[in-house]
């Protein structure tokens, strides 16, 4: 990574967006976040340096998987070991190494982390572990015992845990449904094992760290059709059985849903991946959501929560957290891939969504630097692995790096001719910015003067009936921080 210098302390493009109307209020304290357990957790050698790097980027908070399986003992037995105290964190049978050193890079770099409690577990925590299969119906009292021992050992340094990651998808939870007619609609399983993951949680956490965020969700944005019993589940198909209510949002008192009591978050988590789709174009699916169905996706919550299937502490709205967002790109992946530059392009638009949504308070960039590809077979199995990095497997910087340091975005939707344009200095903190139009000499002419707030981040409106053009901003901190500059590409309004 280039040194802070040559680092662009300004937008690295431009992007010319049609949006909905904007609510009035913003997210008033979005967390800019980064998730890649493989160098955190996996590559000690690299992640002190990596870890600085994200500090020098502006990164606030650190998504780090604190996996069962990894730290209790006997991975692979069916029985809970002999003597071992689950509940307590200083038990000898414990392994903690790896999450203490990854955590303590992050608070040494002054970033949050938050914690992402989750499976699978060891083959004794399984309900049957006769199967063999430790993903299998996980036991929800084993579970809280885990998240106890997690919370007592990290509450000092963390505030924020979710519960599970992605339990819609079998690589997470099984089984997702039971099918017992074959080639008939089968019924959901997993989101009720789930919300019994969550009840032992949510206290069992709260005991330990009183002070804590106990964050349910973390659901993948796209399931299948309920045909095949481990088929994935779609994300509001998902929330609707967690809160036990039908299609209609009525409660459901029958069959799975037989004595349902809700469970009580502190908010909901989600990853809005949306693949080749850009951040303003809706999932084709109803079930499905992406970046730009925030607002289903918040409506299904609301629906859920006033036929109470399940609680918040005061009543509230559940906030977002967006704890996993990131667009693979070609190369390496021709399949899932999309050009670098654009996803630079819509990172960018993505941030700036998340920002003008008042319930979002955090999101995530998935991951740092791409994963090797690994070839499993022909087609799609040829580019294994994920490469949604802001580098190159090697190392070498993307152009989504500058933006995701610092996007600049122009909202043409606004009302034209008015232009909306957001953007963001990282690290935040106070800056002083120009926002500047490129003359037909190619000289670059200063339209507005702005001050950053606390999270760098400035917001002008524009009339600009007669001056479309090329727009960039550029930070004019007093001496001696370096005078940089942004790319930037041309910006018309919508007629």
């Amino acid at each position: 990574m280039p040194s802070r210098s040559c680092v662009p302390l300004a937008a690295a493009l431009l992007a010319l967006l049609t949006f909905a109307a904007a609510p009035a209020s913003a997210a008033p304290q979005l967390q800019t976040g980064i998730s890649d357990d493989g160098i955190l957790l996996y590559s000690p050698e690299r992640a002190p340096g990596v870890a600085a790097q994200w500090a020098a980027a502006g990164i606030d908070t650190v998504r780090i998987q604190v996996r069962w399986v990894a730290i209790a003992p006997g991975p692979l037995a069916p029985t809970q070991p002999f003597g071992f105290d689950a509940r307590n964190p200083d038990d000898p049978q414990y392994s903690w190494s790896v999450t203490d050193r990854a955590i303590g890079l992050v608070v040494a770099n002054h970033m949050t982390p938050i914690l992402e409690v989750t499976g699978s577990g060891p083959l004794w925590s399984s309900r049957v572990p006769s199967l063999g299969n430790p993903r299998y119906q996980p036991d929800a009292t084993k579970f809280g015992q885990f998240a106890t021992a997690v919370a007592r050992r990290y509450g000092r340094v963390a505030n924020q845990y979710l519960v599970w990651n992605e339990p819609n998808q079998p690589l997470w939870l099984q089984p997702q449904q039971e099918c017992p007619t074959p080639g008939r609609t089968c019924t959901p399983v997993a989101p009720h094992t789930y919300r019994q993951l969550v009840r032992a949680a949510y206290p069992a956490i709260h005991q330990a760290d009183p002070g804590a965020q106990v964050i349910a969700g973390t659901l993948a944005p796209r399931g299948a059709d309920p045909l095949r019993r481990n088929r994935p589940l779609r994300p509001l198909a998902f929330i609707r059985a967690f809160g036990c209510v039908d299609d209609q949002l009525e409660p459901i008192r029958t069959g799975r849903c037989r004595g349902f009591q809700p469970a009580r978050i502190d908010g909901f988590a989600y990853h809005p991946h949306a693949i080749k789709a850009s951040p303003s174009t809706p999932s084709p699916r109803s079930d499905d959501a992406a970046i730009a169905d925030l607002r289903k996706l918040e409506d299904t919550l609301d629906a859920v929560q006033r036929a109470r299937g399940f609680t918040t502490p005061t009543g509230a709205h559940t906030p977002l957290h967006l704890t996993e967002l990131g667009y693979q790109t070609s190369p390496p992946d021709p399949y899932d891939g999309i050009p670098p530059a654009r996803q630079s392009r819509w990172l960018q638009e993505a941030a700036y969504i998340a920002w003008r949504d008042p319930r979002v308070r955090t999101l995530v960039q998935y991951e740092w630097q791409d994963e090797p590809v690994k070839s499993v077979g022909s087609g799609r199995k040829k580019y294994a692995g994920w490469q949604s990095g802001l580098l190159f497997s090697n190392g070498r910087p993307k152009p989504a790096l500058a933006g995701f340091q610092h996007p600049f975005v122009a909202d043409v939707a606004t009302r034209a001719p008015l232009v909306r344009f957001w953007g963001q200095v990282r690290p935040g903190r106070f800056h002083a910015v120009a926002l500047q139009r490129a003359s037909p000499t190619g000289a670059w002419v200063t339209v507005a003067k702005l001050r950053t707030d606390v999270h760098g981040t400035f917001v002008k409106t524009l009339d600009l009936h007669h001056r479309r053009g090329t727009y960039r901003y550029k930070t004019v901190d007093p001496l001696p921080a370096p005078v940089l500059t942004s790319d930037a590409v041309g910006a018309t309004p919508a007629r």
